[in-house]
């Protein structure tokens, strides 16, 4: 095979490291595959650290010693992500929104592939070192969230459901109290689909007491897993006091006006 030009192997390499984030890459594995010196390869990755960086793009983390290399981390600046954030506001204050009861339809947000991913990898860059073995959700609507955030930290995904299937074996059933409505729900999730004494990130795409939050690091305990984080798209202001501490919330439901058709919901604000 003829040789690689320098921009040949740097458009691919950026790619193969943008497409695995998190997994880490050797020298000489990229030396192997373009049949290049590693000094040359060395720097290349230079150019794509510093070119990633300065647009705020992502991070390449370099660790030294025999088992070390590069790998990519997602990241955006905290000013690009409180940009992004405050136009998703804006688009979810739209009073067409509201729904019967003060409910708020986010619907096509959550199922948007753009939107979403680019939410997956805020969390991940706020979650960034915690190094979960697997995130977790519970069905429905925090699956293409949470989907998003695994893909960022390139660990499997977990789904907790309302019930046990047959097709996935033995499960480990809970009860819990949702802390809006207080009404009692069940949570299941299959004995293989997690191991124990994992460590685990939570996802949910909305929270307003925290019930179902609750529920699933109640449920996490059954499994002796490491809750690492919380994280949540929007989060309700009221009830001001929640069943669980600790989360990172990015956009906050400050209120509901059926009335007015009016909704108040502000992003997280990541430079207090």
């Amino acid at each position: 095979m003829e040789k690689w030009r320098r921009s040949e192997r740097m458009v691919l390499m950026t790619k193969i490291l943008l497409e695995n984030p998190q997994q880490m890459f050797t020298l000489g594995y990229f030396a192997d595959f373009f049949q290049a010196a590693k000094s040359s390869i060395s720097e290349d990755l230079a150019i794509i650290k510093d070119t990633l960086q300065k647009t705020g793009q992502g991070q390449l983390e370099t660790v030294a010693g025999a088992a070390g290399g590069v790998r990519f981390l997602p990241y955006h600046s905290p000013e690009k992500e409180m940009s992004f954030l405050e136009s998703l506001a804006e688009k979810l204050s739209s009073p067409e929104r509201i729904l019967p009861g003060g409910f708020l339809y986010m619907t096509d947000i959550i199922y948007d592939p753009t939107i979403i991913s680019k939410i997956g990898a805020i969390f991940a860059h706020r979650f960034q070192g915690k190094d979960p073995d697997y995130i977790v959700t519970v069905q429905t609507k925090g699956i293409p969230l949470a989907l998003m955030v695994a893909n960022a930290f390139n660990v499997p995904l977990v789904i907790i459901r309302d019930d046990s299937k047959v097709t996935e074996g033995s499960a480990v059933s809970i009860s819990y109290v949702s802390g809006s409505s207080k009404k009692i729900s069940t949570m299941s999730l299959a004995r293989r689909a997690l191991k124990q004494e994992s460590k685990v990130i939570l996802i949910d795409d909305f929270m307003k007491a925290g019930g179902t939050a609750k529920g699933m690091m109640d449920l996490m305990k059954e499994f002796r897993a490491e809750v690492l984080g919380l994280g949540v798209l929007v989060y309700t202001k009221e009830p001001e006091r929640k069943l669980v501490n600790n989360y990172l919330g990015l956009l906050e439901l400050i209120s509901i006006d059926e009335n007015k058709r009016e909704v108040k919901i502000k992003a997280k604000n990541f430079f207090i």
